[in-house]
């Protein structure tokens, strides 16, 4: 007779935890990792670009080759993300010589840990044991976080209010076999009887779903409820990592992380992928950072699927545009204030022949002014903006990774903000907002 697994909840904050491989195993599993505060180590000859944002962001540590024994010196726990047996066996052998617990990606069977199907709702965390079946326990997870999302407050206390369908909380790791998760409150399930989805293959098509600014809680009920009806998942660079790592096991998570100044799937690549996998007969969900229709290019892969015959559904995010300075303390718009703000892209220098921003109209404007992807030409468009009647003395701000647990804000002036950024060490993704609002909340 087979043992049944043990629940436990590990804390992991500060503590160094060995990721194995570099493709979109690892890509899923390693924002939990983080999110735990645990010490990464990944060891891979290579990385998806999502996982090389987050090495040069400095949220792990990468040693680019191929795994060696003494990678384990000092590691709590291994995850071994890597699709090669021999290989795989070759880690979970040397863990268990140091009895260290043992994540298999490849074999659950020789593995001696198991992640578990998530869900969190504030301070309470349930992790669902399916005895080896994801989908069963991944049915058993989203009743409860349904239930959660219904009878539980945002602090985990007993609320009539929410709604059916809506998840409530920061999402977790989705394996649906394994130990349970950790949080304030912690509860395990082991289910028992049959589940998974059901029904026969429908008909493909597309979703475009924006997914917010970084915070995982910010996608909207019918983004996520789409998300979980996925085949494929199309995902960008800014899309909060938790809400992969709760993908079914089956899911095909296809990486089209556009790194700034650096690798990148050609737009045409990703329009390609949409439509052939759509055609194929699977659901596909286009996971995009913020809203699908604000610089995501949401237009170009609509009309591409339309071309195509292949059905698009369109699900509006949370921009960062608006959700970056609230997040800050600063509100785009303020009565007596800012009667209007402009959204612009500042990913092309103001002299650009191609750029299409009217930087010396903007100029005028006396409302408040955000600028998406502009830290690498910040220094030319403040000179502009001043060089055309806009003060230097204006207040500005840049708010760096908005809503997530890494968020950074600097409050200046136009005139400096440059500069300052730079002392700062203010990296992307970042939102710049100019303008009298920047400082009316304070005090």
């Amino acid at each position: 007779m087979t043992a049944n697994p043990y629940p436990l909840g590990l804390r992991l904050h500060g503590r160094r935890v060995v990721v194995v491989g570099g493709g979109t195993v690892a890509t899923r599993r390693v924002p939990a990792l983080l999110d735990a505060g645990a010490d990464v180590l990944l060891v891979a000859p290579e990385l998806t670009p999502a996982l090389r944002a987050q090495v040069d962001a400095g949220r792990l540590h990468w040693v680019p080759r191929r795994f060696e024994p003494e990678d384990l010196d000092g590691a709590w726990l291994v995850q071994v993300a890597i699709d090669d047996p021999m290989a795989a066996a070759s880690v979970s052998a040397v863990a268990a010589e140091r009895r260290i617990f043992c994540v298999r990606a490849d074999d659950r069977t020789a593995a001696t840990a198991w992640t578990p199907a998530v869900t969190r709702h504030g301070p309470v965390t349930v992790a669902v044991l399916g005895g080896g079946d994801p989908r069963r326990a991944m049915t058993v997870r989203d009743a409860i976080r349904d239930l959660l999302a219904v009878r539980l407050g945002s602090d985990g206390t007993a609320s009539t209010r929410g709604r059916p369908g809506s998840s409530g909380g920061a999402r977790g790791g989705t394996d649906g076999v394994g130990a349970a998760g950790a949080g304030g409150a912690t509860g395990a399930a082991s289910a028992g009887g049959a589940g998974g989805a059901g029904g026969g293959r429908r008909a493909g098509r597309v979703a475009l779903v924006g997914a917010g600014p970084g915070d995982p809680e910010l996608i909207t009920v019918k983004g996520w409820r789409l998300l979980t009806e996925a085949d494929v998942v199309v995902a960008d660079r800014l899309v909060p990592g938790l809400l992969l790592d709760e993908l079914r096991p089956d899911v095909e998570l296809v990486d089209a992380s556009k790194i700034p100044y650096g690798p990148s799937r050609a737009q045409e690549e990703i329009n390609q992928i949409l439509v052939d996998r759509a055609l194929a007969g699977a659901v596909v969900v286009r996971l995009k950072g913020g809203d699908p229709y604000v610089f995501g290019r949401g237009g170009e892969e609509l009309l591409a699927c339309a071309a195509a015959g292949v059905p698009v559904t369109v699900v509006p995010g949370v921009t960062s545009s608006i959700a970056a300075p609230a997040a800050a303390g600063i509100p785009v718009t303020h009565r007596g204030v800012a009667h209007e703000f402009t959204v612009v892209s500042g990913h092309l220098a103001p002299d650009s022949p191609a750029s299409l921003v009217r930087w010396d109209a903007l100029a005028g404007l006396h409302g408040t002014l955000v600028i998406l992807m502009g830290l690498k030409n910040l220094a030319a468009i403040t000179a502009t903006l001043i060089a055309h009647g806009r003060p230097p003395q204006t207040p500005a701000a840049v708010v760096q990774e908005a809503t997530t647990g890494t968020q950074r804000v600097l409050r200046s002036t136009l005139g400096e903000v440059a500069a300052d950024l730079l002392a700062a060490d203010l990296r992307p993704p970042a939102v710049v907002v100019v303008g009298d609002v920047v400082g009316t909340l304070d005090g």
